[in-house]
Formats: C-alpha cells, structure tokens, sequence
C-alpha cells in the first residue's frame, strides 16, 4: 500500500481519475458518435477540463450558499439536493458541445449525456475504491 501526504493523495488522486475518464470516454464517445479516437478524444478532454471547473465553481457556490443559510449539517436531503444540482448543471453544460461537436440534436446529445453519466456512476465507484486500497488513507481517518 502507498502513504502519500492528505494534499498530494488527493492531486494523485484527481490526475489519475481525470487520466483514465478521459481515456474510457472516448472509447465510449467513439461508440456512440460512431466515429475514431482523434474524433472523441477533443471532446472528452473538453468534458473533464468542464466537470473539474465546475466542481470548483459549484462547490464554491454550493458552500457559499451553506454559509448564508447558516447551515451547519449536510442532511442527506442537502447531500441529494447538491448531488442534483451538481449533475444537473454539468448537464446542462455539456449538452451544448455534443450538439456542435457531434453536429447531433439536443435529444441525441442529451442521451449521449445520459449514458456518460451512468458510465461516470460506476466508474466513480470503482475507481474510488480501487484507489482507497492502493493508496493508504492518511491518518486520522475512521473506520468503516
């Protein structure tokens, strides 16, 4: 098992998560589009250069928000509400680029998005937990 620092753990962790999406959504853009990697491989990078701005810009917001409301415990209604807000805003934001990327309408973008979506579901999943075996959690972490 790795040790690694709680900062350099977590950029570890988001390079290497960011590395392998980008490579496992363009095979599955390049299935759906119909088309190669050099087609797909833009359009994935773009889609994980957005869902890393935008976990920046929500997050900031979403606790901004926390702040204003004097919210000091995250409900499990908090925890799907921002869940939701966050999906649904990255939605939003990358519908646009399938359509002109792809030169497909909103209803073929949107299910591309549905499927990257779920795809991004499980791979979170797994990812997260093969991770937290290689790579020890740092200290102070409780027990589940």
């Amino acid at each position: 098992m790795i040790s690694l620092k709680p900062l350099t753990r977590r950029i570890v962790y988001v390079l290497t998560f960011e590395v392998f999406a980008i490579a496992l959504s363009t095979v599955l853009l390049m299935s759906m589009a119909g088309g190669d990697a050099k087609g797909s491989l833009p359009v994935a990078a773009a889609v994980s250069l957005i869902a890393v701005a935008w976990n920046y810009t929500y997050n900031l917001l979403f606790e901004t928000w926390e702040r204003w409301r004097g919210v000091t415990e995250r409900t499990v209604w908090v925890r799907a509400g921002h869940a939701f807000g966050f999906e649904a805003g990255l939605f939003l934001l990358i519908i646009p680029l399938y359509m002109l990327w792809y030169g497909v309408g909103l209803w073929e973008a949107a299910k591309m998005e549905v499927a990257i979506l779920l795809f991004f579901l499980v791979y979170t999943f797994l990812f997260t937990w093969i991770f937290d075996v290689i790579v020890k959690l740092p200290t102070g972490y409780a027990k589940a």
